[in-house]
C-alpha cells in the first residue's frame, strides 16, 4: 500500500523523512506529489527501502491554467494530480485522460455529482478519497468532511469510478499507518478492503506509468521488441 504526501517546500517535512516514516509504518511505497520538490528518487528509494514515486500536484485558480501546467508536466513526473475544490476544475480533471488523479474534490466549494463520477469512469482518472480533513478537523469542518466522504463514496460506488485513498498529510508527523486510515474509513462506511484497495491504487497507477514511459510501450496492446523469425 501507498500513501501519497506533500513533501517540503510544498509541506513541512522533507522527502527523505516522509519515505523513513512511511517504511517504520508499513507503506510499501511513498508518493511524492509536490510542485518544487526534486529529490534523488533513486537514492530514496534505496535507503528508504520502499518505492518513492515522483509526481506533481497541479493547483491553478481555473481549468485554463491547470491545462497548461498538465501539458507541460505531463512529460516529467510519473503521476499527475490536479487539486479541485471548484466545479470547474473538477470538471476539467475527470474529463482529461492526462490526468491521472482528481486531488481533494470536495474542498472549498467543489463538489461531486452522478456525471463527473460517470466521467471519471470513462476517461480512468482516480478520485482521491482524502481522510485528512476527518482526521485533523473538529466541530462542524469535520462533520462537513465526514458528510462529503459519505456522498463522494455513494457516488464512486455507483459509478464503479477508479479511485485512490489518502490522508494528504504535509508533515511526517501527520502520517498515519494503513491499518489507521482503514479504522477511519470505517467510521465514515467504507468496507475495510475499499480502503486498501484505494491506498494499493497509487503504486498500481505508478507501475502503469512507468511502463507506458518506457522505451518498450508504443500503445495499450502494442510493444516494441525482438522477434525471432519462424523457421519451420
Amino acid at each position: 500500500m501507498y500513501e501519497a504526501v506533500h513533501a517540503h517546500p510544498d509541506g513541512t517535512s522533507t522527502a527523505t523523512r516522509f519515505a523513513t516514516t512511511a517504511a517504520r509504518v508499513g507503506y510499501e511505497g511513498v508518493v511524492i506529489r509536490a510542485r518544487e520538490a526534486t529529490p534523488d528518487y533513486d537514492s530514496l528509494r534505496e535507503s528508504a527501502g520502499i518505492d518513492v514515486v515522483d509526481a506533481v500536484e497541479i493547483v491553478a485558480p481555473d481549468p485554463e491554467r491547470a491545462s497548461g501546467s498538465v501539458g507541460g508536466e505531463r512529460p516529467d513526473h510519473t503521476l499527475v494530480c490536479v487539486r479541485g475544490g471548484t466545479d470547474r476544475l473538477n470538471r476539467f480533471a475527470v474529463e482529461n485522460e492526462r490526468v491521472d488523479v482528481l486531488t481533494r474534490p470536495m474542498d472549498g466549494d467543489g463538489d461531486v455529482n452522478h456525471v463527473l463520477a460517470n466521467r471519471a469512469a470513462t476517461n480512468g482518472v482516480r478520485i482521491e478519497f482524502d481522510f485528512g480533513p476527518v482526521l485533523r478537523s473538529t466541530g462542524g469542518e469535520r462533520v462537513r468532511a465526514l458528510r462529503d466522504l459519505r456522498k463522494l463514496r455513494e457516488l464512486v460506488a455507483d459509478a464503479d469510478a477508479p479511485y485512490v485513498v489518502s490522508a494528504t498529510p504535509d508533515s511526517h508527523l501527520d502520517l498515519r499507518a494503513p491499518r489507521e486510515l482503514v479504522a477511519v474509513g470505517e467510521v465514515v462506511g467504507f468496507d475495510p478492503e475499499t480502503v486498501r484497495a484505494g491506498l494499493r491504487e497509487w503504486g498500481a497507477l505508478a507501475e502503469r506509468n512507468r511502463h507506458r514511459q518506457s522505451e518498450s510501450y508504443v500503445s495499450p496492446g502494442v510493444e516494441r521488441g525482438r522477434y525471432e523469425e519462424d523457421e519451420s
